[in-house]
Order: structure tokens, then sequence, then C-alpha cells
């Protein structure tokens, strides 16, 4: 053996194993080697130390451990003799976290397990990059990190990280923005380098950005499309939902939020009274007579409280009518007549005078019915069609299907602010796309991200071209993710998480990868969380988001989830399927230009003070 290499093995020695009990290993330190710093041929060599790594040899295999803690263990040589004073040596608590085999390719998870008296080392710079090194030799590395032990470059492969679903958790103003920011615009600038042609044509990347903070012109990429949406005014921009868009089950489920047993069924039915009305030429005199024909039914009925409430139906289809500037009730010729339970038209009973149902009021009024040309009205219009065959052959209870129809006629402004059904255009006219809820009330901030990730994820399910990807990104995910919510009902929010839990657990073999970034991982469905392949953990220090994360992501140790809640802003701890083991890193900070919207406001800037001015 060479001089240097005994040399150097001699300085890099710490001590030796003197306990194994299964993966806990007991490292007792040389006397020696209780300095924090080392000097070896003219550097600076950091000690061993709780948190850093050490290297075990055996045979050909380095086994590689984590310091978990230190103690004290009596010195039985000193003891033995009764002159001496009695002292102890230090020792080491190691957890083996991987090894580096023959070739030098480092691996994680336990193979073997060290035998009593093998040797320890510090780690030469050359392993500490073996154990470090994310990214195989043909893979695409994005460089985003620095780690925060030595201080070395670290590269994240983007086979293994982007094809992934990705957890960013941090509490606000740690990072966790420019962390998201960060991965993906390394992600987009990497992927056009190596082929722009096929990157925009074959990956779609959407943010669902509920603070505005990704929309700047630089952030991400400039070639983005952007839609500032709004619910306050008509100005905003609008998502393209053409009219068959609109007439789709799902979607219509979504804006209604119809429940599955009983008002689903029904919009199914309205959905199929639709096409057969709107086929054709004479889809308005089709339409007039079916109102003609539940009219008749209607007055001949013998149920007061139902004929009525059926009238109150047609009042929302038939139009509005005048005499010298007084509206005129639908029901203004017809009067109930109790005792014999019918109604009485124009003087005529009309259970046993069918022929004079055409002279009254309501009847008449059909034809002057014509469609809005308005996809929504119109809709809203043949479900209330649909209601009333419903109701005449008992088939369904107001009480079931109304508020699906109210709650769909109530968000039809909201609807017409954010979607526009006359444009046929495709929501990606650029492969990267950022919705802007910022200004949308909490209601579509809701229901939008819902309705596009379930008719994205079901376009890249249909795509005939499987070499294709869809990333899902939804920042501030307990907007939509939560599951302890009360502005919803209970059957509406299971359908919302359930849908999403489906797209997260399912959508990998599709091509379809979700990033969630939260301040608030315990408000998120644990099914979600515990289903993401990596996560980047900001500062944390709520119990209960602490305590999510350490069910969530078991193979966290107990010393780096100790450490989370004092993390500095922009250091992370990343643990996945892309890493052999956590570890922590520093995110490389964007440049002021690139970074998302995210920054905390300086009291100093907003107030200066008298000397500045």
């Amino acid at each position: 053996m060479p001089d240097s290499r005994l040399q150097e093995e001699a300085v890099l020695r710490v001590g030796e194993v003197t306990e194994v009990t299964g993966r806990k290993i007991s490292v007792t330190v040389d006397r020696d080697k209780n300095l924090s710093e080392l000097f070896f041929d003219g550097d600076l060599i950091r000690n061993v130390a709780v948190g850093s790594y050490i290297d075990i040899r055996k045979g050909f295999f380095s086994l590689i451990g984590k310091v978990d803690g230190e103690f004290s263990r009596p010195d039985t040589a000193f003891l033995a003799e009764a002159s001496r004073v009695p002292s102890s040596k230090r020792s080491l608590s190691i957890s083996l976290v991987g090894y580096v085999d023959r070739s030098g390719t480092f691996y994680g998870g336990t193979k073997e397990l060290p035998l009593v008296g093998n040797e320890a080392y510090l780690l030469t710079s050359q392993k500490v990059h073996q154990i470090h090194n994310l990214v195989a030799k043909d893979a695409i590395p994005l460089n985003v990190a620095v780690s925060d032990y030595e201080g070395f470059e670290i590269s994240l492969p983007v086979d293994g990280l982007m094809n992934s679903h990705i957890a960013i958790f941090g509490n606000t103003g740690s990072g966790k923005s420019n962390t998201v920011a960060l991965l993906y615009q390394s992600y987009i600038e990497a992927m056009r380098q190596r082929n722009q042609a096929m990157f925009e044509q074959r990956v779609r990347i959407v943010f669902f950005d509920f603070n505005g903070e990704y929309s700047r012109e630089n952030c991400l990429t400039p070639d983005k499309t952007v839609y500032n949406l709004s619910t306050r005014h008509d100005h905003g921009d609008k998502v393209p939902l053409s009219e068959a868009g609109f007439l789709d089950f799902e979607t219509l489920s979504i804006l209604s939020d119809a429940t599955e047993k009983t008002q689903r069924p029904f919009l199914r039915r309205a959905l199929g009274l639709a096409d057969r009305i709107r086929q054709g030429e004479e889809s308005r005199r089709h339409l007039q007579n079916m109102l003609r024909m539940q009219i008749s039914q209607i007055l001949q009925m013998a149920d007061k409280e139902r004929a009525f409430l059926l009238i109150d139906y047609l009042r929302q289809i038939l139009p509005e009518r005048e005499d010298e500037g007084v509206d005129v009730p639908l029901e203004s010729n017809l009067i109930w007549h109790n005792v014999t339970a019918q109604f009485i038209g124009n003087g005529a009973y009309l259970t046993s005078n069918p022929d004079a149902i055409p002279e009254t009021e309501i009847y008449q009024r059909v034809e002057a019915y014509d469609f809005d040309n308005d996809i929504i009205t119109d809709f809203i219009t043949i479900c209330y069609v649909q209601l009333i065959w419903d109701v005449l052959n008992n088939r369904a209870q107001n009480e079931h299907i109304a508020p699906a129809i109210n709650k769909l006629k109530s968000k039809q402004s909201d609807i017409r602010k954010v979607f526009d059904p006359t444009n046929t255009g495709d929501v990606f006219a650029r492969n990267v796309v950022v919705m802007n809820l910022h200004d949308v009330n909490i209601e579509m901030k809701k229901t939008l991200p819902l309705l596009m990730s379930k008719r994205l994820y079901q376009e890249q399910k249909d795509r005939a071209d499987t070499a294709s990807a869809l990333s899902i990104v939804i920042d501030e995910a307990h907007n939509i993710l939560s599951y302890e919510s009360s502005r919803e009902a209970e059957s509406w929010k299971d359908y919302r998480l359930e849908t999403f839990e489906e797209i997260i657990k399912e959508g990998r073999k599709f091509g379809v990868f979700v990033t969630v970034s939260s301040q608030r991982p315990s408000d998120i469905s644990q099914t979600i969380t515990s289903q993401a392949h990596n996560y980047f953990i900001h500062r944390l220090i709520n119990h209960r988001d602490l305590q999510s994360i350490a069910t969530a992501v078991s193979y966290i140790d107990k010393i780096t989830e100790e450490s989370i809640p004092t993390l500095p802003t922009g250091t992370c701890i990343f643990s996945g399927m892309a890493g052999q083991m956590p570890m922590k890193l520093a995110m490389r900070p964007l440049p002021d230009m690139q970074q998302p919207k995210s920054t905390t406001r300086k009291l100093a800037d907003i107030v200066p003070s008298i000397q500045a001015g």
C-alpha cells in the first residue's frame, strides 16, 4: 500500500465498531480523534459529529452510516487499574443508510451489517460525491440545489423526479414557492434544450395558481399561456370550453355539485333529452310541442300541490308577457276548484273539457318561447323540462333534483366569466399553462381545478400516443384537497377528493404526474399525501403538520425529522424515489425577474425614513 494511502487512512480513521444491534451500530472513537476539525494535506476536514456520515469498511464494501447521537462509555482498560482515575471513551450511535459496492456505486438501504472490529473512517470527498450523486451517466440532470453537507452542487434526475408525484410542503416564507418554480423552470429549460419541438408537442404542464404567484412574465418560462381569470368582472381571460365540452356528463356533474345516487342520473337523462331536442332544424318546435304536452297533463291533474309546483317550473322556462306595463301571470285565467280538485280555465272545467286548455294563458305563452342561444341558459331550461317529465311520471322528487339545477343557475354567471363556450380552441395554446385563480371566488376556486384536472386527465387517458406526459401542479393544495372543508356537502367533498385520489393513484400509468404544494400538509387527504413519490419538506412548525409528514414519509430518520422546525429559508429535506436516502438541500434561489410573486414585503420599503425621502 502506498505511503500516501496509509497516511490518508491514518488521518481519516475515527474508530472501530464495538456493537452491532440490527441497523443500529456503535462506534468507539479513537482518543486522538475527538477534535471538531482535522488537518490533512493542507485542508481542514470536518470531524465526525451528529448528523454527519461515516464510512465503515467491511472487506470490499463501504457501509455508509449516519451519526444519530453520541454517548460516553466507561474505559474498561483504565478501570482495571485501581491507581488510575476512571475515564470514558466517546461513542457514536450510527444508523446504516446505504453502501458503496466494488464498482464505486452507492445504493440506499441495508445489504450487509458490519462486524465488531470493522474500522470506521471519515468520508473522503470522492465518497461524499458518490453517495450524493443522484443522476445516472446518461440521465438528464437538473442543477437546482447545494448539499447542506460540504456545500457542493446537487443535481436531481428528470427521470425519477419529474415523472413522479411530488409533494412540496413548508410554512409561508420557508422557500416553498421558490422550490416549485425552480424545479419546473429547470425542467422546462432542460427539456427544451434537449428537443424543443418534441417537448412542446408531447409534454403539457398546467399550474393552478391560487395566489397569482407564477403568472409573472419570466417566471417558469416566458413562453407560456397565462389565463388571468376573474369572477368579479367580465374582463378577465376565459378558458376555452366548447358546447360539446360543456354538455359533458362529468363537466355538468362538477359544475352542479351533483350527488351520485339521484342528481347524476338525472343529469344523464337531461343530456339525453338535450341531444334529442337539439337534433335537426326543428329543435325549437320540438321543445314547444313537449311543453304543450306537459301543460295539458298538468292542467288535468287532481293533485293541487304538485300541479302548482310544476307551474312554478314552467315559470322558469316560458317568457314573460306584459299588458299595459303590468306582468301577466301564467295562471291569470286559471282557478283551482277545491271541491272537484281540478283547474277551471276561462269558466271551463279542464279535466272534463281538455279542448279548453289551448285557450289558457300558460298554453298560449309556449308559442313565444325560443332558445336563448346561450348554452348554459338553454341547458337549464332543458333540465326543467326533464324535471317536469320526471315528476309527472313519478320518477323523481323535487327536493332531490332541484338543488342541482339551482346550483347550476347560481353558478351560471361565474361560469360565463371564466369559460368561453363559443371557443373550440385548445386550452394549451402553448404547452405550459398557468391558470391564475387569484381573482376568482372560493366556490369557483374549488370547482375549476377539479373540472380542468378531470377533463385533462380523461384526455390524457384517451390519447392514442403513449409517448406523452401531463404534469398538473396544484399550488396551495389545501384549498381543494382538504377533507376538513365545511363549505360544501359531504357527498360533494368526497367526490372531489376521490377524483384527485384516482388521478394520483392511477395517473402514473397514463403519463399524468401531480405536484402538490401546501403550507398545511395536515389538511390534505392522507391518501394523496402518502401517494407522492418524492418530497421536498421545508420548515414546518405546527405539530399536526409534523405528525402528518412523519406518517406519510416513513423513511425520514429521527434526526432529520427533528430538524424540520429549524430549517432556514430555502433549505429543505429531500426524500423519495429519486434519491437513495433523505438529504438536506439548500435550493438555489432564482434571479429576481424569475422568482414567483411571493416575497415578503419589507415595512422599511413601505414606510421609508424621512431622511431617505
